[in-house]
């Protein structure tokens, strides 16, 4: 037995105070991942279907926009602009700089037709919209059910700030377990 600097063997802790750490240890761990890592959400809506559905539940990377940023596509939550005490989760449309049109029920990015295999098969948009220069530090968010969603087209662009982060996974219920795409 190796012998300590006063010649004495290390005292051992009971068996309680080992699960007592563990459980201090297991517990902060667990904060800190939520707090910077990731976060499951539910889907409280029906505004992002057929991507997520009502009562889906799904897991978040809050370090996916520190290492890169948020690219068109991306399912993102955020604080609601109009109250920041609320989430939201939709999809990226348009970053800073770039140019939103919804024409004939079509989108168009940059006055480019924009493909959207995600939304509902024959889903017709209700009227048009812009054109809009999506402000820098800025992005423009939509729903996937276009015609029931609450988003930029209602409440203006999205500040960078309110983004938490990105959705990555959907792992309730079981039967909708997947990864989640962005889409193109």
């Amino acid at each position: 037995m190796e012998q300590m600097g006063n010649g004495r063997a290390p005292a051992k802790k009971s068996p309680l105070r080992e699960i007592v750490e563990s459980l201090i240890i297991a517990v902060v761990l667990a904060v800190l991942i939520r707090m910077f890592v990731l976060q499951p959400f539910y889907i409280p809506s029906g505004s992002m279907e057929p991507t997520l559905m009502i009562n889906d539940r799904i897991i978040v990377s809050k370090i996916s926009y520190r290492l890169h940023q948020p690219e068109q596509g991306d399912i993102v939550v955020f604080k609601y602009p109009k109250d920041t005490k609320r989430d939201f989760v939709k999809r990226l449309i348009a970053k800073g700089g770039d140019t939103v049109e919804i024409r004939d029920n079509k989108l168009y990015i940059n006055n480019k037709l924009v493909p959207e295999k995600y939304l509902p098969e024959g889903l017709v948009m209700k009227g048009d919209y812009g054109p809009e220069q999506v402000p820098e530090g800025s992005y423009f968010m939509m729903g996937d059910n276009r015609n029931n969603s609450d988003d930029s087209r209602t409440w203006g662009f999205l500040p960078k700030e309110l983004v938490i982060g990105k959705a990555v996974v959907l792992y309730w219920p079981l039967q909708h377990m997947r990864i989640i795409s962005d889409g193109k």
